[in-house]
């Protein structure tokens, strides 16, 4: 692999939960989901450098993480097994990621750079794991990492990991991501959540049904959250995304976006981005 390879930034886009229904839980406690998966144009880029002593390093660790549970470490780590000696010699990595995408906000950065390493490694590495090796890589480290290699859009079904790619109209969004450390596990295991939805099919949600049925109890127990979700109401069609933190709101242009955006309060971080229907890794 040709130095300039090496020096190539890759992209690591994020994602909205157009809507997101619990309906079910299997008996080892993942909890049964229907959603949509929009990819958004808010992007973390990861770079990666060669490393000839065969470790696998985070250049840019996230604070209170330890690096064996990264999933941009473990992504490494996973696809390096799995493809032995047909990964050649250097097998060494030093992964920079530079953060764009707000971390804990339900927009699924973590998964997209995990899905980003296995893309961009298995072309570095010249491991030429088929995406069938990398799907099932990607469902090994999290329900969300799969969606990100399927590269477009897509209605999930299961723990997340049942994708149908799905042709969505163009349309811009603000996002908001209020200051709050939503923890997901917290509010999947809430005695309060909601786990009985009735399923979804795709035509209802084309025809404007679909909720998140985390948003309650996630704004009953950070008011920042709740906040945020109000605000931003009194401009359109306003829900969570994920477990949160962050929240979002459709527009039919690039100028309503904006304008609403450059309203948000100083207290949020908040952001215009243009829907995609592809990933930018997204094979042709």
């Amino acid at each position: 692999m040709t130095a300039s390879a090496w020096e190539r930034r890759w992209p690591a886009p994020a994602k909205l939960n157009l809507f997101l229904h619990v309906v079910g839980r299997r008996a080892d406690g993942y909890h049964l989901l229907q959603t949509v998966f929009r990819l958004i144009d808010l992007c973390d880029t990861l770079e990666f450098a060669p490393s000839a002593d065969g470790e696998v390093r985070l250049a840019t660790p996230i604070p209170g993480v330890p690096e064996d549970e990264d999933l941009v470490v473990r992504a490494a780590r996973a696809l390096r097994d799995a493809a032995g000696s047909a990964a050649g010699a250097t097998t060494g990595v030093t992964i920079r990621v530079e953060k764009r995408i707000p971390i804990g906000g339900g927009l699924g950065g973590g998964s997209s750079d995990a899905a980003t390493t296995l893309i961009a490694l298995n072309e570095l590495w010249r491991a030429r794991l088929p995406r069938s090796e990398l799907a099932r890589l990607a469902l090994g480290l999290g329900a969300d990492v799969p969606f990100f290699l399927l590269g477009r859009n897509a209605f999930a079904e299961g723990i997340g990991e049942v994708l149908t790619p799905l042709d969505l109209a163009p349309a811009w969004y603000v996002v908001i991501t209020p200051q709050a450390a939503v923890s997901t596990r917290e509010i999947f295991a809430s005695n309060a959540l909601t786990r009985n939805t009735k399923p979804l099919k795709i035509t209802a949600f084309f025809a404007g049904q679909g909720r998140n049925d985390l948003e309650a109890e996630t704004c009953r127990r950070y008011p920042q959250v709740a906040q945020a979700l109000e605000w931003l109401k009194a401009f359109g069609d306003a829900r969570m995304s994920g477990s949160g933190s962050s929240v979002f709101a459709a527009f039919g242009s690039e100028r309503e976006a904006r304008a609403v955006a450059a309203r948000i309060p100083g207290a949020w971080r908040g952001v215009a981005v243009r829907g995609l229907d592809r990933h930018p890794l997204a094979p042709e």
